[in-house]
């Protein structure tokens, strides 16, 4: 009866480790990959790969040995390699990003996620996916034929309930309270706790197992360092149920980062000067309203807060401007008064889904929406698509304006910009972008008054010369581009935002890359590099 519980509580805890494992991957690979429902598949399909491995591996060794010893060595050996991967995951990672940078620049991000999959999870994994097969030939041999199916019966149960708990508690317990790191670290435990209690049974190998269940048990205690951008200094390296958090600071501002590689999400200057980033040139969207003057009460929706530097700068240039401000992610609603000064003012939160808030009876009319949702190339499909905009057009005052912050830009074709801006004229009269140089950010401003060009045009022509938006307006008034055509449309039933996005993310890593070469080449050939790029 014990050695039959035991089998039980195997399963029990070799399924929750699995699912709680699977969900950690995807928190350790999110800071360098993302986390499209691309890297999702990688993570799930290896996963399953890695089980489907062992389940084979694990029946031909339990028909060959139908050793109890040997099932509980191949679970220790997993929870140590599950307890490893927080101190060596981050370097692996970036070890293998670096190389296939330099040799292999071709679908980097798939590639470097699978690999990274394969060298860090696959050998545990497969060694858990050994687990079932030996305790269903075990819970066999060990029981009356009478029962053989309900032995089987309840183990395969058990493991199931233990991945249904393990898919929770990584989620809404571990990760967000104690991190991605600690999360393995725990599990690790709970795996060698299980093979502790089996080698006590049988008096053999105890002090070995004591000893790394103290070690391990130790270093969930300990503080480590949990920073993914190693070569770094950060204010603030947390983890959320949504995001990877980066905050870091500068004599000049405060900046917010949720991809450890590259981009900022929000940032906050200290002396209250326009930011140079992107949000500068969305502050014209008012400017495109009929006789809008900035001293007028203006209504503002974002969708996609962040820490509040749009709705800042909207009140800082538009002083009559009441904001509600739209963020899912708690923790950045946190960081948002701690570290980036939004004050009450300047933006009423309400922590929920942009698209939900939209259905909301809180929500009202707005002169602008802002949709500032989109992160690199994670796009939220359900916020892309001909029905969200639909939405969104519903919510606007007469002659209001939608402007859209499209973070994805490279040298080539670019089909993902092509559906969200043909997408939204599907909806609105009017639409027009402007791609701003030196950076990956495309403005989107959209109006279902077919004169909002010329508004714009009279609006600016009354700054005066020492207004701080003038060169700004000048700018963007240059570089705007009409959107005329409505063939490439996003739905709620296709929208692959993922496939086209890692498609764009990969050519934006190759255009980084070669400028980074041009950079050193030019550097290693000195004035012979200088003729070089001049031709």
């Amino acid at each position: 009866m014990k050695n039959r519980l035991l089998l039980y509580l195997t399963s029990f805890f070799c399924g929750m480790s699995v699912m709680a494992v699977e969900l950690s991957v995807s928190k350790l690979l999110a800071p360098y990959f993302g986390t499209s429902q691309i890297i999702w598949t990688v993570i799930i399909g290896l996963i399953m790969i890695s089980m489907s491995i062992g389940n084979v591996l694990g029946g031909r060794s339990a028909d060959k040995h139908n050793s109890m010893n040997r099932l509980y060595v191949i679970i220790w050996a997993a929870a140590l390699w599950i307890a490893v991967i927080p101190f060596i995951g981050k370097y692996v990672i970036v070890g293998i990003m670096g190389l296939l940078a330099l040799f292999f620049p071709t679908n980097l991000l798939i590639t470097g996620s699978v690999i990274s999959c394969l060298v860090l999870f696959s050998i545990p994994l497969i060694g858990l996916g050994m687990v079932s097969p030996y305790l269903v030939k075990i819970g066999v041999t060990d029981t009356n034929t009478d029962t053989t199916g309900k032995t089987v019966g309840k183990i395969y149960a058990m493991n199931t309930i233990g991945s249904i708990i393990g898919t929770f508690i990584p989620t809404f317990v571990t990760i967000p309270f104690v991190g991605t790191s600690k999360t393995f670290l725990i599990f690790a435990m709970v795996l060698n706790l299980i093979c502790l209690t089996y080698f006590i049974l049988i008096k053999s190998k105890v002090f070995r197992v004591s000893i790394s269940a103290v070690i391990i048990f130790a270093l969930i205690l300990l503080p480590i360092s949990n920073s993914y951008a190693f070569w770094t200094d950060c204010v603030v390296e947390d983890e959320s149920v949504y995001n990877y958090l980066q905050v870091t600071e500068d004599e000049n501002a405060v900046y917010l980062s949720t991809n450890v590689a590259f981009g900022v999400q929000s940032v906050y200057k200290k002396d209250n000067k326009l930011s140079g980033f992107y949000y500068d040139y969305a502050l014209m969207a008012p400017q495109f309203i009929k006789d809008f003057d900035a001293n007028k009460k203006l209504d503002l929706l974002i969708l996609g807060n962040g820490t509040g530097t749009y709705a800042k700068q909207s009140k800082k240039y538009y002083p009559n401007t009441s904001t509600d401000a739209v963020e899912i992610d708690s923790k950045i609603i946190e960081l948002s008064k701690k570290y980036f000064n939004l004050k009450d003012d300047e933006a009423n939160i309400y922590e929920t889904d942009g698209r939900t808030f939209l259905s909301d009876k809180k929500c009202g009319m707005y002169d602008v929406i802002m949709v500032d949702a989109y992160h690199d190339i994670t796009v939220p499909f359900h916020m892309a698509t001909q029905e969200f905009f639909t939405e969104v057009s519903k919510h606007l005052k007469p002659g209001g304006v939608i402007i859209l912050n499209i973070n994805m830009k490279s040298k080539g074709d670019n089909p993902i910009n092509q559906y969200l801006t043909q997408t939204v004229k599907s909806v609105m009269n009017k639409v027009y972008t402007c791609d701003l140089t030196n950076s990956t950010n495309v403005l989107l401003f959209a109006s279902n008054d077919n004169n909002m060009l010329s508004n714009f045009e009279d609006n600016i022509n009354k700054f005066e010369s020492d207004n701080p938006l003038s060169n700004v307006a000048s700018y963007v008034y240059d570089k705007l581009q009409e959107v005329t055509k409505t063939e490439l449309i996003f739905t709620d039933d296709v929208a692959p935002v993922d496939i086209l996005g890692q498609s764009l993310l990969n050519d934006i890593v190759k255009d980084e890359l070669q400028n980074f070469k041009d950079m050193v080449d030019f550097e290693n050939k000195g004035f012979d590099g200088i003729f070089e790029l001049l031709k």
